[in-house]
């Protein structure tokens, strides 16, 4: 690892913790030239599978464009980022554990609600209007009936 403060490639590692739930180490280093100590994380590089789209066209999977999309159902929601993070930690391992080279948005878009559903109902009903291409007020009613009739989930 190259020392950030004087270039050097000799560094040792003081200190190694697991952070982010485990995916993740922590290591303190220390440049054995100037002495300086900085921080490195380490994460296991894994390829997610790509996303097959309504139209069949292909893209890569984007953490990014997940978060915006659960940020935009939670707006002004008391939801946490950590529980936010959470979310996409479990929907990303789902992915990983899915076990196929691509997946059809559909699926995705299942999992987001599952999550949603756990986390927040108002989002969740957000979400579904976007997702299930809501028509009318009609279909806002059923999904909520839906809600009311499913045992209440505590996390």
């Amino acid at each position: 690892m190259r020392c950030p403060f004087c270039g050097d490639t000799e560094t040792k590692v003081v200190d190694s913790r697991f952070s982010n739930e485990g995916d993740q180490v922590r290591r303190r280093r220390e440049c054995l030239r100037c002495i300086e100590r900085f921080t490195t994380y380490e994460t296991a590089e894994l390829n997610l599978p790509r996303m097959v789209k309504r139209d069949a066209s292909r893209e890569a999977f984007s953490e990014e464009k997940l978060r915006q999309g659960l940020l935009r159902a939670l707006e002004k929601r008391p939801v946490s980022m950590e529980r936010v993070e959470d979310a996409i930690s479990r929907i990303k391992r789902r992915l990983r554990a899915f076990g196929e080279r691509e997946v059809h948005t559909k699926e995705l878009g299942d999992w987001i609600m599952e999550e949603l559903r756990r986390i927040d109902h108002v989002a969740y009903v957000r979400f579904a209007s976007v997702y299930r291409r809501f028509q009318d007020v009609h279909a806002f009613e059923e999904e909520i009936q839906r809600l009311r009739q499913e045992p209440e989930v505590v996390e």
